[in-house]
């Protein structure tokens, strides 16, 4: 299993980035998929989730209405859409692979190795 995410980079207040998440080793469309991030000395706080049924979309109160989730399940590929981004959205992002489908960080078994994000002036 691998997870690989990429799309981080440093942006201003206001700018948009797209996160993308490539998964191979098992079957994707099978999985739930979730986006979690963590900031320079702190936990990891859960940002979004999907589904794999129904395409259920799930956010942190802190990013509804600014970010994005999605999936292409023929390019085996998570997608995070992150629009009016804020200095406090900085922070180490990663995609995780859901295997109970409870949205609880602790149950999930495979992580990317996490792609920066940065928003500053």
């Amino acid at each position: 299993v691998q997870l690989v995410e990429s799309g981080g980079g440093m942006v201003q207040p206001g700018g948009s980035l797209r996160l993308s998440c490539a998964a191979s080793g098992f079957t994707f469309s099978s999985y739930d998929m979730s986006w979690v991030r963590q900031a320079p000395g702190k936990g990891p706080e859960w940002v979004s989730a999907i589904n794999t049924g129904d395409g259920s979309t799930y956010y942190a109160d802190s990013v509804k209405g600014r970010f994005t989730i999605s999936r292409d399940n023929a390019k085996n590929t998570l997608y995070l859409q992150m629009n009016s981004l804020k200095p406090e959205d900085t922070a180490l992002y990663y995609c995780a692979r859901d295997p109970v489908g409870a949205g609880r960080i602790y149950e999930y078994d495979y992580w990317g190795q996490g792609t920066q994000v940065t928003v500053s002036s």
